[in-house]
């Protein structure tokens, strides 16, 4: 079984050349020099609205493109209402650039716990983890995917699979969020600044859910960062108005790191 791209044409270029180049000159344009994080927090939405800001994330990578092997991939779902987490059956997930393998193993291993379970229409049309592999492809060398999509899940749940999927620093964590919605410029400012004070400060309690669209995913990996005692670092914090949208309605995005 194959997961076939959802929003190739629309979230990014259908066109591999043209996604190869689009991603580069994002990477390119991101400082790569800084310590390899062991987790981020990145968004996604269209590449034109929220490319540059992921790729701030994405470039510390590089240095570890021979190293990192699996990826864990946690993103809200946008279409399809559930209670836990969804995984898939699908051997791989393809984009433009190629298919990524999925860890087979891993995902038997976690579809074992009462709140994960296999849901295929969860990740079908599914773009909140999709528009990260691209990015995924180009920064990193040969590597596996556990592709999780969160519906209505605790905390503690998402912390439960992120800690039996650790590993060390073959394994990287990859959350997937977008901040608020449908603001005007200021006010999106004002409290896109605010959820990231609560993301550094750890306090996943005091999100809302209009604070962050991945508000399930990202507090999971919050409650395991407080448990593990890791620190969580803003990296890069813009929205739409900033990139590619007007300022009168916007959406916010952030980069985030636990190193």
């Amino acid at each position: 079984m194959n997961r076939q791209p959802a929003v190739a044409g629309s979230f990014y270029p259908a066109n591999p050349e043209q996604l190869h180049l689009m991603v580069d000159q994002y990477l390119n344009d991101a400082a790569s020099g800084e310590k390899v994080p062991k987790a981020i927090i990145v968004p996604h939405a269209g590449y034109i609205y929220s490319g540059s800001i992921a790729a701030s994330a994405y470039a510390r990578l590089i240095k570890a493109h021979n190293r990192i092997t699996r990826v864990v991939l946690i993103g809200p779902s946008h279409r399809v209402a559930f209670r836990g987490l969804a995984v898939s059956r699908a051997e791989t997930f393809t984009t433009p650039l190629g298919n990524v393998p999925v860890d087979q193993e891993a995902v038997k291993t976690i579809v074992q716990l009462p709140f994960v379970e296999y849901l295929e229409q969860a990740h079908t049309f599914e773009h909140s983890l999709e528009v990260h592999l691209p990015f995924l492809q180009e920064v990193l060398d040969n590597f596996e995917i556990v592709p999780i999509v969160a519906g209505d899940a605790l905390p503690g749940q998402v912390s439960q699979v992120l800690d039996m999927l650790w590993g060390g620093d073959e394994t990287l964590i990859v959350i997937s969020s977008d901040l608020s919605h449908y603001h005007d410029y200021a006010s999106a400012q004002q409290m896109d600044k605010a959820t990231s004070r609560l993301i550094e400060k750890l306090q996943y309690e005091h999100l809302a859910s209009e604070s962050a669209c991945g508000k399930v995913p990202v507090s999971g990996l919050l409650k395991l960062a407080r448990e593990k005692s890791l620190s969580v670092k803003t990296i890069d914090l813009r929205n739409s108005g900033d990139t590619a949208g007007d300022k009168a309605s916007v959406v916010g995005y952030g980069a985030y790191v636990i190193e």
